[in-house]
């Protein structure tokens, strides 16, 4: 009895022996699960942090792309500028002559024969010459370049690793890459030539072959060239009474050498030819570059026959525009390519992976 006594006061005093882990198991879950919803916060706060801070980093990447595209633009319009300026600059001669000039006064023989023949209208006229020198070679530039640039494009089959070139976010075409320098040397060229021209016109100031048609001279006695007196004198002092003749004939009288026309459609087709032997690939007929060359010269040969027969010119004076026409086409081919506009190394470049 005493055994079943003392076993009956303990029994209900001790602690069952598989109570003591399912508390423990109970605490370590809680204790878990707040480790696991305290993780989750942190965890949540992390991401949250991490975001934040490629936000920061994307819009500061963002402002620095914002700003080096501005300063990127900025400079290229003020190399354009530059260069615009640059063509301004070496054109604006060129309208101080026309609008100001004076050509150097020499004087003249009455009998001679080189200066009696009759005034006649130019067969090639401003218009004609402007649509020779200005609308063929930039129309014939872009063609070429527009379909070299297609070509190319079909070859790479849109691998090209070349540069490619932005402006304003706007990607730009290799053919107005090119086309912009080309036109550009072009344009450069053709206003040297045809300062070089001006300067020889006013500094020497040879008299046209129908001079005496479009002056009429009167000497300071009121006697002209159908006088005997004045036959085999070198005049000098003189007026012309310029009957039926503008302000803008009698200046022109004395700008014939060397030929304006000459050497501005000489250059303009001699350009050309080299442009087209340089940049036309067509394998279609290598005869088709040479026809167009020949033709080109051929346009720029008839132009300077014409300034012979309409007695504007004479013949030495269409031979040395002639000269200073080719001569520019070929210094600005072959050398101005070397040191011109830099587009590489000046524009900016988006470069597509190889």
């Amino acid at each position: 009895m005493s055994n079943e006594t003392s076993a009956s006061e303990t029994t209900p005093l001790r602690r069952p022996d598989n109570q003591t882990p399912d508390h423990n198991v109970a605490q370590s879950n809680q204790t878990s699960v707040n480790n696991d919803h305290s993780s989750n916060n942190n965890n949540y706060g992390d991401s949250v942090q991490v975001r934040l801070q490629e936000q920061d980093r994307n819009s500061d990447s963002e402002q620095q792309q914002r700003t080096a595209t501005m300063d990127t633009n900025k400079r290229i319009l003020c190399r354009v500028g530059l260069d615009v300026l640059i063509l301004l600059c070496a054109g604006f001669p060129i309208l101080l002559f026309f609008l100001l000039g004076e050509p150097y006064k020499r004087g003249f023989f009455c009998d001679d024969e080189s200066l009696k023949h009759p005034f006649h209208d130019s067969t090639v006229r401003n218009w004609m010459l402007y649509f020779i020198g200005a609308v063929i070679p930039v129309g014939v530039i872009l063609i070429v370049e527009v379909i070299i640039s297609q070509n190319k494009a079909k070859q790479d089959n849109g691998n090209s690793s070349s540069r490619r070139y932005v402006f304003m976010n706007y990607e730009l075409p290799d053919w107005m890459i090119e086309c912009y320098k080309k036109v550009g040397i072009y344009a450069f060229g053709a206003v040297l030539s045809q300062l070089t021209t001006d300067i020889a016109k006013y500094s020497i100031g040879r008299l046209r072959p129908h001079f005496i048609a479009v002056c009429q001279p009167q000497m300071p006695d009121g006697t002209t060239c159908a006088d005997a007196i004045n036959a085999g004198k070198y005049i000098q002092e003189f007026t012309c009474k310029g009957v039926g003749s503008s302000a803008r004939m009698l200046k022109e009288m004395r700008l014939s050498f060397p030929s304006g026309h000459s050497s501005f459609t000489f250059f303009a087709m001699v350009y050309l030819a080299l442009y087209l032997q340089a940049r036309m690939t067509w394998r279609g007929s290598k005869l088709l570059r040479h026809l167009l060359q020949f033709l080109f010269i051929m346009v720029a040969w008839y132009t300077a026959l014409s300034r012979v027969s309409d007695y504007k010119h004479h013949w030495s004076d269409v031979l040395a525009g002639s000269l200073i026409g080719s001569i520019c086409a070929l210094v600005v081919s072959y050398g101005l390519p070397i040191s011109w506009f830099n587009f590489q190394t000046v524009w900016p470049a988006k470069s597509k992976a190889k």
